[in-house]
């Protein structure tokens, strides 16, 4: 790291939101060609939002509905969040070996 001190490092932005509760969604989106409204293309879209509402993806949706000329056939969604509370589990016992 050039310049910088261990205490004054940049943090990233998705990792910010990821702590807020975001998590990486991806929707694959099926429209219609404008041209050609009998065959279909398909949108591979990925963002950091928040399930189940969904308002990033919700505002690009609008965007597309008013913007662009390919009318939306389908949307299919996942969502995983990439950061999650700490999963523990129980020990039975404990060895140490030296």
């Amino acid at each position: 790291m050039t310049g910088q001190t261990a205490s004054h490092r940049i943090v990233d932005d998705a990792f910010r939101l990821q702590l807020q509760g975001y998590g990486l969604t991806t929707a694959e989106i099926l429209y219609r060609l404008p041209d050609h409204p009998s065959l279909l293309q398909a949108y591979v879209w990925q963002e950091y939002d928040v399930a189940p509402g969904f308002p990033i993806l919700r505002k690009f949706l609008d965007f597309w509905k008013r913007s662009l000329d390919g009318p939306l056939f389908s949307v299919r969604v996942a969502h995983g969040r990439l950061i999650k509370p700490a999963e523990l589990a129980l020990v039975n016992a404990e060895y140490r070996l030296h």
